[in-house]
């Protein structure tokens, strides 16, 4: 087994879509960022491919290459799910810190997103909505909005493993 921790911020500007988790959050503001900006979703990125070892976001999908540029983080999970075929996801723990607005209402969409593009059941996902109570500086401003998330993957064994397990 293997856990991983991801992290990521996003200023909060004018004319974008506020995406978290997948979901389109209705707000006047939304996350700035070379993809779709979803903080959530690539905190979560960061957590898998620091489980499995495989470097962060930004190696995979720098943003200095145009193929990245606003495609929807779903997809760059999708593609990181992929590089992890030998991997199961036990569960993923995540936290998204975030003025307004408030996300409750969206929580159940969020993890059935998310669980619908890892292909793993929505029991294994948690996500939780914080505020910084007015602090923070631009977090707690609201102009600025933050993800965590832990990530605990399990090795998929192979036949052979499997085999050896028969007789242990």
């Amino acid at each position: 087994m293997r856990i991983g921790t991801g992290w990521d911020i996003h200023r909060l500007v004018e004319n974008r879509p506020l995406m978290i988790g997948g979901v389109h959050i209705p707000h006047h503001l939304g996350e700035s960022g070379h993809s779709d900006g979803d903080v959530l979703i690539h905190a979560i990125v960061d957590a898998i491919l620091g489980a499995a070892a495989l470097g962060d976001i930004g190696t995979h999908f720098p943003p200095s290459d145009q193929r990245w540029k606003d495609v929807s983080s779903m997809e760059l999970l999708r593609l990181v799910m992929d590089k992890i075929s030998d991997w199961e996801v036990v569960n993923i723990d995540t936290t998204v810190i975030l003025e307004k607005p408030k996300l409750g209402p969206f929580i159940k969409s969020i993890r059935d997103s998310i669980a619908e593009t890892m292909l793993i059941p929505v029991d294994r996902i948690s996500v939780k909505a914080k505020t910084a109570e007015n602090l923070l500086d631009d977090v707690g401003s609201g102009k600025a909005i933050i993800a965590q998330a832990s990530v605990l993957l399990k090795a998929i064994p192979t036949e052979s493993e499997e085999y050896l397990d028969e007789w242990v």
